[in-house]
């Protein structure tokens, strides 16, 4: 229990690189509000893990060896896993973003945000409410915008746009 007396945010973070694992682990392994109860280096260990320990938030990373991130955001969908995903990576690019956010990613947050930020965002995510990087948040309003030549946005980046 934290002290609030609620039950802590239950976290999977999931990044190929250890020390990014490591840090992540041990910030939130400070806070009684939050429970790290494992870690993933790649998408298809994530989504082992997810359904086995049935977190709260998974902290995904998108470039990953083997199975990448929207990818396995993908797959939990497919398999009707109950779990918010936040995008947790240092691309804002729309090849990147779209992808995630489409794919039913809760969350996109770059890795250089700050601590309170990221505490505050998986808070938000576990509430089941969408969390955007202000550069993200920027970027989907420029869409907005100006259209793509590849039409309108789909009905999940309308949904996103409503939400932020």
């Amino acid at each position: 229990m934290n002290p609030s007396g609620a039950a802590p945010i239950k976290l999977l973070i999931a990044d190929d690189h250890p020390v990014v694992r490591d840090g992540l682990s041990s910030m939130f392994a400070r806070d009684p509000e939050f429970e790290v109860l494992g870690e993933a280096a790649d998408g298809a260990e994530a989504v082992r893990l997810v359904q086995a320990l049935k977190p709260d938030v998974v902290l995904m990373d998108l470039r990953m060896p083997g199975m990448d991130g929207v990818t396995a955001i993908t797959e939990l969908a497919r398999r009707g896993v109950a779990v918010r995903v936040l995008v947790l990576t240092t691309y804002d690019t729309d090849s990147h973003v779209l992808p995630a956010i489409e794919a039913g990613a809760t969350g996109y947050l770059l890795k250089d945000a700050p601590r309170d930020e990221l505490l505050r965002a998986v808070r938000a995510a576990a509430e089941g409410r969408a969390v955007l990087a202000p550069a993200v948040a920027a970027r989907l309003m420029s869409r907005v915008r100006q259209p793509s030549p590849a039409g309108p946005l789909s009905q999940r980046e309308l949904e996103v746009l409503e939400l932020v």
